[in-house]
């Protein structure tokens, strides 16, 4: 408040000294130029003067207004060029994240044509029309995409095999990750894709071959990278097996893959469990035992005790004494006690099976077990009991079946 009078009072004391100064001093201007003349007193020509400053400023005010007017309604004009982009861009990206495809394609692709950085606009609408199974437009998209941004080969490159990936283009997805390899070797997301390929195409002899790669450029944890090379050597093992027309050439094949291994992975539980299973169902029954036995003296496991019950070694009598050595310290292990009971029928002593069947059962509730124990009861004529066997078994195998409704006389 205080502000304002003392600009009221310093502007009527400018007015007042104005004032006098034309009343004392009225002055006088001539302009003359060839056949024009004008003359006016002095403070006449101030006043003209700043009355035509303030007139031109207010039309360049206007002439601001009407220009700005124009350009938000005119459709063509820049402002509304990126307004109608950025709109595209929320609604595209909007779009792409609740699964409306093909608003997304077409919002995206918009956004890409009017953006100076189109890529992951261009990304987008590909997806989309992926997802619709519009592979040419998606292919389109990323060549597209190409052309406006040539550096981000990779990227586009990347996307593309993500996508063919995901249609179940493996053919395409392999060329175009194997080209890409050989430009950027060090690249972790390339070699990533590589690796999730080969394991859904089932290419374990690729996958091994990739290990080295996946180790030196540290693409996956330790943990995760030693569990993939288990299961990587542990499938090719069984595809070794599967080789050739005759029993011989598969055996033969079985070994090259077996001595491919490493010392300590020849050492490795899940290694030799696949190993042994493999020589089981071609045949070496004997020679699965021969392994199994030394796996176990070595380093005892559980899985490895459940399958050495599955083999017949050439001294059945010898294998059962061998695991019932295992017992003394491991008395709690119900695989364990499974494998004994399926030696002592191979052993032909009835008594001893069931009693171990029965132990294992009272560690573990398990179909295997069951259907074990419940088979010798049959052989020895009791009946009931072993019916109530399989029928547990078969609960565990599947607990759905107990859910299903039955007829009447069937619950009866």
């Amino acid at each position: 408040m205080k502000r304002a009078y003392l600009l009221a009072v310093l502007a009527i004391v400018i007015a007042a000294a104005l004032g006098i100064a034309i009343a004392k001093h009225s002055g006088y201007v001539l302009i003359a130029y060839g056949g024009f003349r004008y003359q006016s007193g002095l403070w006449a020509a101030l006043g003209a003067l700043v009355g035509i400053v303030l007139l031109l400023l207010l039309l360049r005010y206007l002439v601001g207004l009407v220009l700005t007017s124009t350009g938000v309604v005119n459709p063509w004009s820049r402002r509304n060029r990126r307004r109608r982009t950025r709109i595209a861009v929320e609604q595209g990206q909007l779009d792409l994240a609740e699964g409306r495809w093909g608003s997304a394609q077409r919002h995206l692709q918009r956004a890409a044509e009017n953006a100076s950085q189109p890529l992951l606009y261009y990304l987008g609408a590909a997806r989309a029309a992926n997802e619709q199974g519009r592979v040419e437009e998606r292919d389109s998209l990323l060549e597209r995409a190409l052309e406006r941004q040539p550096q981000a080969e990779l990227a586009i490159a990347l996307t593309h095999a993500q996508l063919q990936m995901d249609r179940g283009e493996s053919e395409g997805a392999l060329d175009a990750l194997q080209a890409m390899q050989e430009r950027h070797p060090n690249n972790a997301q390339v070699l990533r894709l590589l690796q999730r390929l080969h394991q859904d195409r089932g290419d374990w002899p690729a996958l091994i071959r990739l290990l080295p790669d996946l180790r030196k450029h540290k693409v996956l944890p330790a943990s995760e990278l030693a569990d993939l090379e288990r299961r990587a050597w542990g499938q090719n093992l069984g595809l070794a097996a599967t080789r050739g027309d005759d029993p011989q050439t598969a055996r033969q094949a079985l070994e090259r893959a077996w001595q491919q291994l490493t010392s300590a992975q020849r050492q490795e539980p899940q290694l030799v469990l696949a190993y042994a299973e493999q020589l089981r169902q071609a045949g070496a029954q004997a020679d699965a035992e021969q392994v199994l036995r030394a796996a176990l003296k070595r380093d005892y496991e559980s899985h490895l005790a459940r399958l050495y019950g599955l083999v017949q070694g050439e001294d059945p009598a010898r294998q059962l004494q061998t695991a019932e050595g295992w017992l003394k310290a491991h008395p709690q292990d119900p695989s364990l006690l499974l494998t004994l009971g399926r030696l002592s029928l191979q052993n032909r002593l009835w008594g001893k099976a069931r009693d171990y069947f029965e132990s294992s059962l009272r560690l573990e509730r398990n179909p295997e077990a069951c259907a074990e124990l419940a088979r010798l009861l049959a052989g020895l004529g009791e009946t009931e009991r072993s019916n109530q066997l399989f029928q547990e078994g078969l609960g565990m195998l599947d607990e759905r079946l107990l859910a299903l409704p039955l007829p009447e006389a069937v619950r009866a």
